[in-house]
């Protein structure tokens, strides 16, 4: 029997993956597709996914592959109206390593993934559709297209908007698809563009997008609202078609578009089911909801949709907590969803209105929450609530970074360093709490590892005060981190039994 069979190998079932597998959970990725799947219309990582895959260890290759998002330059009846640059003045903090957001193709993305997945002897198996799954209080079976079965402890569907696994279970996305509203996409090579620009056409009946792809010399993402037909119908995406609305919107020739792939056509779509789980099966991503793209915030919901079950799962698969662990993936998660919807219809609204006008273009759709940095989960059952605390951090909210000193050899060390890998963080501020760190964390072994800060040797000093700035920590306290980097709790030192409780539930 598998542990647990991830159906769907885009980057939130890879990036579910990694954090199984380095966990040391058995996993198996069954993807329908014969090839590994070659998207690109995600555009890249936003400033809290870059920290997902910080923890993950793949953010030098995801940097090294990716490229800043380039300044947006808007055109009107082809004549250039103005640039803009939405993060520009924008700048790393302590709290906040990551200002902006990185460009970068989605199948990259995954190469990357399952590089690392790889690492951990893992192999996506390709051309492997399933077709059904019954379940049982000890396990899920499914069926292959070509007939062969499988058994696991768990299954999750992270195969996208057409999901099978949420076909299956007879989950419906409950929402609107708004018909009319559609785009045509696809990769297309250019010639005689400045590769330094977004490029945005933008007239009042319609319009071109042309993005540079991060790591290639000639190939642009390609957005625009499809050609009608002499019915008014939308016409399908080509490279013909791409040639006519270039050729219209931007008034340059259209031969400069000399090839175009991955084509598609999007409509808006407002949709997510109302549960993520049904027994043994989960899901995760765009199986889970589907929204507008204004924002780019969908494959990052989904990849921190997987990072926020991992965890849990590798947990109660391992028999280290109890089975209601993952309840809390649906009650952290689904108001997400729900939140995302939201978040990205406003802008698509707040978009289609800036766009008719001249010089309007994407940047409105950038803001401080697409971003994801303030998505949080202090309604959740895993934040604890001590007894007395005025703070504006509390338990649910994003663990902060801040950049220490070790007491031993003077050099930097980020607490998002100590956070990395598949482990509960423990912090003692001040002396009194470093005392406690030893007592509370033994009983879990390599669950729970310990960072005291302003306690001397071995430890680290907060000397420049940003730890305890970004905590709201005065005197001694105890601060416990999940494994998904979010806070659990916030205690004085004399609260310590707050922080016991809370793992003794854990892993009950």
């Amino acid at each position: 029997m598998d542990t647990v069979v991830i159906v769907g190998a885009g980057p939130t079932g890879l990036t579910l993956a990694c954090e199984l597998a380095r966990r040391g959970t058995p996993v198996r990725v069954i993807e329908k597709s014969p090839e590994y799947p070659r998207s690109s219309r995600a555009k890249g990582p936003n400033q809290r996914t870059l920290e997902v895959f910080e923890d993950l260890g793949v953010l030098d290759r995801i940097f090294a592959a990716s490229g800043p998002a380039p300044v947006m330059r808007k055109y009107r009846d082809g004549e250039l109206i103005s640039s803009a640059d939405p993060w520009a003045g924008v700048h790393p903090t302590p709290d906040r390593p990551y200002a902006h957001s990185r460009l970068i193709a989605q199948y990259r993305v995954e190469e990357i993934l399952r590089d690392e997945l790889a690492k951990h002897d893992v192999q996506v198996e390709l051309g492997a559709e399933l077709t059904g799954i019954t379940q049982d209080e000890s396990g899920v079976t499914g069926t292959l297209a070509d007939g062969r079965r499988f058994e696991a402890a768990y299954l999750v569907g992270c195969d996208g908007g057409h999901s099978t696994v949420r076909k299956l279970l007879g989950l419906p996305l409950v929402g609107e698809t708004e018909e009319e509203q559609r785009m045509v996409l696809g990769d297309v090579e250019v010639d005689g563009l400045d590769r330094a620009f977004w490029h945005q056409w933008l007239d009042a009946d319609g319009g071109v997008l042309l993005c540079p792809v991060p790591g290639t010399e000639r190939t642009w993402w390609f957005q625009a609202a499809p050609e009608r037909g002499p019915g008014g119908e939308p016409l399908p995406p080509s490279l013909e078609s791409f040639q006519r609305l270039f050729a219209r919107y931007a008034r340059l020739p259209g031969g400069w578009l000399t090839r175009a792939d991955l084509l598609s056509t999007y409509r808006v779509n407002v949709r997510m089911v109302e549960r993520y789980r049904a027994g043994r099966v989960l899901l995760a991503g765009d199986a889970a909801h589907v929204h507008p793209i204004a924002g780019g915030m969908g494959m990052n919901t989904g990849i921190q949709d997987a990072y926020n079950l991992g965890w849990k799962l590798a947990l109660v698969a391992a028999g280290a907590a109890g089975d209601a662990l993952l309840d809390s993936y649906e009650a952290e998660r689904l108001p997400i969803a729900s939140w995302t919807l939201k978040v990205s219809s406003e802008r698509l609204s707040v978009a289609m209105a800036a766009i008719k006008k001249p010089g309007g273009g994407l940047d409105v759709v950038v803001t401080e929450e697409t971003t994801m940095l303030g998505v949080g989960y202090r309604w959740s059952p895993l934040s604890a609530r001590p007894s007395e605390r005025d703070s504006p951090l509390q338990p649910g909210d994003r663990a902060p970074d801040a950049p220490c000193a070790d007491f031993g050899t003077s050099t930097t060390v980020r607490l998002f360093e100590r956070f990395a890998g598949p482990h509960f963080t423990l912090l003692g501020f001040g002396e009194r709490a470093a005392a406690t760190l030893g007592g509370i964390a033994a009983p879990y072994g390599d669950l729970v590892r310990t960072v005291a800060i302003d306690a001397g040797s071995p430890g680290l000093s907060d000397k420049d005060g940003h730890a305890r700035r970004a905590y709201a920590v005065d005197g001694d306290a105890l601060v416990l981190v999940r494994p998904d980097n979010y806070v659990a709790a916030v205690v004085d030192v004399a609260e310590q039994a707050t922080i016991t409780r809370y793992l003794a539930s854990i892993t009950t």
